[in-house]
């Protein structure tokens, strides 16, 4: 269970510091911190506190990626659910747009909202305690995916599916998808949702799951935030394992790494497959690097090299294979992040590109994008990924996927120095070009990235899903005021 400072000292520390809201004045459009002579609107009793002050604002009007700064007119710290119903409710009556933001790691202003109202979920990490049996977690939105894996790994238990890097927060991934290298056997972070905990819009609080509200459900699954704040999630567990054993194994040809990719995923031998892309001597991405894990006892077998390897192309004389204990696997990015924070480089420009690649033209189409990509497009501590999915393991409708048995993910994660306005723009310009190239191939986007869309870019992502999920925002949003960062409606 997470713990907080009890609310009342809080407050007082809050209001020493001088920054509490009092009201919302409706002539000026923004909040209030001391009386006015003109009459403003009372906000409600509140168990957090509203912010105003520099910090909290400019916090707010910057995220992961670094390029896009809007500037909310005041800041939400929720001490309940119960703040969120009132605020946003609040918000609603008054045409005030809202965004949740969790650990702020959005690439392009997603959850970034201009003159309004940021609620920031952290506050919500509550992990409850688990049950005997049990076969979900139910866990607040702001918790981090790295505390809920070592609440469940107590137990025994574990989310089947996570992102790489472990410190997000759960509603923060379950609004884009939440794509891993378990996905090929268990789907997206979405498809393993038993029940959500969401603020409408309109300020109403509703339990939803795929037999209650189901609408809402799959409108708010990969919905990037547009009919509701998720508040809360029971996430599916299922038995963990204690050690894995990590593969590195190297290629130097493109179709024949994308087909044992796929060999992989389709016979099930791994856990965890992924790949990465490097450049050579010379600069360029012709290294390439399957990353293959197999759980050990008590969730799989003890892994057989022979076995797993069986059939593979790779240069063994560059495999690496390792044992490693389970949370250590998980959060085997850790120290790279703490070199990147300590080398300046976290706080770079994040232009990423991440799309979605039919598997029957992955190396065609991959091959056109890496003959043209250079070590300066990525960046210091950039990386380059590719790796299969399985189509029929993803069932959320708006997580939306190329129309191929086995989809791959592209990404080009960049970096690039805040204030070099040309580089920035010059990649978000080919990160356009990237897409439009991928569209015309029949894939899509993973919309986690710096893509420059447009709403008719948008009604085009999501497709044959458009009508349900227009239709879902007018019923839950009605008035339009959630997450306008994402520019869709």
């Amino acid at each position: 269970m997470s713990r907080r400072p009890p609310r009342r000292s809080v407050l007082r520390g809050l209001a020493a510091a001088g920054t509490a809201v009092i009201g919302f004045d409706p002539f000026t459009r923004s909040w209030a911190v001391a009386p006015s002579d003109r009459p403003l609107h009372g906000i409600p009793d509140l168990d957090g506190t509203l912010h105003t002050d520099e910090a909290s604002l400019s916090a707010a009007a910057d995220d992961f990626g670094h390029i896009v700064h809007r500037r909310p007119a005041a800041v939400l710290r929720p001490g309940s659910v119960a703040d969120v119903v009132a605020m946003v409710r609040f918000c609603d009556r008054r045409g005030i747009p809202v965004a949740p933001r969790g650990q702020g790691h959005a690439t392009n202003g997603q959850a970034q909202v201009s003159g309004g109202l940021v609620i920031e979920t952290t506050p919500l990490d509550a992990i409850h305690p688990l049950g005997p049996g049990s076969i979900g977690v139910r866990v607040g939105a702001g918790a981090k995916w790295s505390d809920v894996a070592k609440a469940t790994l107590v137990h025994g238990l574990t989310p089947p599916v996570f992102t790489d890097y472990l410190e997000l927060s759960v509603g923060g991934t379950l609004s884009v998808g939440g794509l891993g290298g378990q996905t090929h056997r268990h789907g997206a972070q979405v498809d393993n949702v038993l029940e959500l905990e969401v603020v409408t819009g309109a300020g109403e609080l509703l339990r939803c799951s795929p037999t209650r509200h189901r609408d809402l459900f799959l409108a708010v699954l990969a919905g990037l935030g547009q009919c509701a704040v998720v508040v809360g999630a029971t996430v599916r567990l299922v038995r963990a394992p204690e050690t894995v054993r990590h593969y590195l194994l190297p290629y130097d040809d493109l179709r024949t790494f994308v087909e044992d990719q796929r060999l992989l995923v389709g016979d099930r031998r791994f856990s965890y497959v992924e790949g990465q892309i490097v450049p050579d001597a010379a600069g360029a991405f012709r290294g390439y690097v399957i990353e293959a894990v197999a759980y050990g006892p008590p969730a799989g077998d003890v892994p057989d090299d022979t076995a797993l390897l069986r059939g593979l192309r790779h240069d063994p004389s560059g495999a690496e294979i390792t044992d490693m204990p389970y949370y250590a696997f998980l959060d085997r990015l850790a120290p790279a992040v703490a070199a990147l924070k300590e080398a300046g480089l976290w706080a770079y420009a994040h232009p990423w590109l991440n799309l979605l690649v039919p598997g029957r033209r992955v190396a065609e189409v991959t091959g056109r994008l890496l003959d043209v990509l250079t070590p300066d497009d990525v960046g210091p501590g950039g990386v380059v990924l590719l790796y299969p999915l399985v189509r029929e393991q993803l069932r959320t409708p708006l997580l939306r996927m190329p129309d191929d048995p086995v989809p791959y993910l592209f990404a080009v994660l960049r970096t690039t120095p805040p204030d070099d306005t040309a580089s920035v723009r010059r990649l978000l310009a080919a990160n356009r070009s990237a897409y439009d190239l991928v569209r015309a191939a029949g894939g899509t986007q993973y919309p986690v990235g710096s893509v420059p869309f447009e709403r008719a870019d948008w009604r085009r992502h999501f497709g044959s899903a458009w009508p349900g999920f227009a239709a879902a925002r007018k019923t839950y949003d009605p008035r339009g005021n959630l997450v306008p960062g994402q520019g869709i409606f």
